[in-house]
């Protein structure tokens, strides 16, 4: 049975309303859908929605309005609060039409006055939609009482239907004050991860998934929504609170490094240091002020740099391994005999081509691991041939990342992300981003991200953002856009996912 996390969900959601299906037509959905459920239940006569100011209650609002078009159908709302305060446009929305279709309403500020109007007592039928996913820490009135009262009535007979998730129950499985006891859950879309315990089925009754026209590609796809569930930086956070990571690389090449190490702190970080080799320290210092950088002994990597790299390594949050490295005998025996210090690594470019089977087997369970190989890396990395097609390309990434114990992004056209339980595919970018240096942007862009974020949501924002930011660089500089142009346009891309 697959399952999804209230977070997960509103992504998904926001994702929707980014493709251009809006949450209006998503509650004008629900609300059908619960109306559908209600008649399929034997009997007509008084029903009662007891509706809180938020989406839940929205679905609620279209159900009252479907219903009331029913002959022998007596419809009441009981909205917990005054119709100023509904959260949300939609619901707000859908509460306006009630007065147009039939269906009293009654607005309720004191608890007092819920048993007071005798609506409880009077209904045959009660429908729960006063928190739904959104329930979180200790029951204030008058909700508590709310409940308390659907309860009573379920008690001495009266059947229960609760949207969504029965009110007070914890969407994510946690621990709850009170619920709703139901004899009918309907959630929508997928079933939620709090319905699943042994507490919850207590409170539930019989769930019902019920489809309500939410687009495929906005839970297949990384979008906005995604974003939006990455870590936000807290008011009383200090230096370093956000993140610290390092940048292992260079040598060959000097650019690399700090385009990985420019855009980690554009993504967000708060402290981003770059380790490369003796002979490009002062070129890599030379492209911003704001890089810390530490000198490495030789001309590229090499095992002697083991004398400072742990101790790097220890006080970062993550490593970000590869770029512009070389592929030198030595450089890639050290990569390998750095691996084993980290706790979170970045594996990228040259990097990747220190790895093999029984080096993952010694790093399982010691060391989190994101890998973004290209086409013909990931083919290096598996010993054999890319498959040619997409759904080949998908079930082959999601193998290596399951056996490995990694998560793997592999850049292309579409992106592919997965760590072999999900997957997700990336579809921003365009081709002016083959240009050099922007799969280092990705590189520091996932470290950062990683270093305060779970490893899989990490690389898939990552894709989104740097994709995303390309297409914003793509606007004004065409085909001529430059690495440098997408680490601009990352910030862009982050803020407008924190006010949407």
């Amino acid at each position: 049975m697959k399952y999804i996390s209230s977070l997960r969900m509103k992504a998904i959601d926001t994702n929707c309303s980014y493709l251009g299906l809006f949450p209006l037509q998503l509650m004008e959905n629900a609300g059908a859908a619960i109306a559908q459920s209600i008649k399929e239940k034997p009997g007509s006569g008084k029903v009662l929605f007891v509706a809180g100011r938020g989406n839940n209650g929205g679905d609620a609002f279209v159900a009252a309005r479907h219903l009331a078009g029913i002959p022998g159908y007596n419809v009441r709302v009981v909205l917990l609060g005054k119709d100023r305060d509904i959260g949300t446009e939609e619901a707000f929305h859908n509460f306006s039409l009630l007065r147009f279709s039939r269906v009293q309403t009654l607005e309720i500020r004191d608890s007092s006055q819920l048993a007071a109007c005798g609506w409880f007592s009077e209904a045959d039928m009660l429908v729960d939609a006063i928190f739904g996913t959104g329930i979180r820490g200790n029951i204030k009135e008058p909700e508590s009482t709310a409940i308390d009262l659907i309860n009573r009535e379920r008690k001495a007979g009266k059947p229960v239907i609760a949207v969504d998730i029965p009110s007070g129950l914890d969407p994510d499985g946690r621990g709850f004050e009170k619920a709703v006891y139901a004899d009918l859950t309907v959630t929508f879309h997928r079933m939620k991860t709090g319905l699943l315990n042994e507490q919850a089925k207590e409170h539930t009754g019989k769930i019902k998934v019920v489809e309500i026209g939410v687009c495929a590609d906005a839970e297949q796809y990384v979008g906005p929504g995604d974003l939006q569930i990455l870590q936000k930086r807290k008011p009383e956070a200090h230096k370093g609170n956000a993140g610290r990571v390092l940048i292992i690389g260079g040598g060959p090449y000097s650019g690399a490094p700090a385009l990985a190490a420019l855009a980690a702190l554009r993504a967000g970080a708060d402290l981003v240091t770059v380790a490369v080799p003796e002979s490009i320290a002062g070129i890599v210092a030379s492209y911003s002020p704001d890089l810390i950088v530490r000198k490495l002994s030789s001309s590229v990597l090499c095992p002697e740099d083991l004398a400072i790299l742990p101790d790097l390594i220890n006080s970062h949050d993550v490593v970000v391994m590869g770029m512009g490295l070389g592929r030198a005998a030595e450089t890639l025996e050290a990569v390998r005999n750095v691996l084993p210090f980290c706790r979170k690594v970045v594996l990228d470019a040259d990097a990747l081509s220190a790895l093999s089977g029984p080096l993952f087997e010694t790093l399982a369970g010691n060391c989190e691991i994101i890998v973004t190989p290209h086409s013909g890396e990931f083919a290096r990395l598996r010993g054999m041939e890319t498959p040619g097609t997409f759904e080949a390309r998908e079930k082959a990434v999601r193998e290596f990342s399951e056996e490995k114990g990694v998560v793997t992004l592999l850049k292309g056209k579409i992106d592919i992300i997965s760590d072999g339980k999900q997957t997700l595919l990336n579809r921003t970018g365009n081709p002016g981003m083959t240009v050099g240096g922007t799969g280092d942007v990705l590189a520091g862009l996932t470290g950062s991200l990683f270093s305060r974020n779970p490893a899989f949501l990490a690389a898939a924002c990552a894709a989104y953002i740097n994709g995303a930011a390309g297409d914003l660089a793509f606007e004004k500089e065409g085909n001529a856009l430059l690495a440098t142009d997408v680490i601009k346009k990352i910030s862009e891309i982050i803020k407008e996912a924190e006010i949407g």
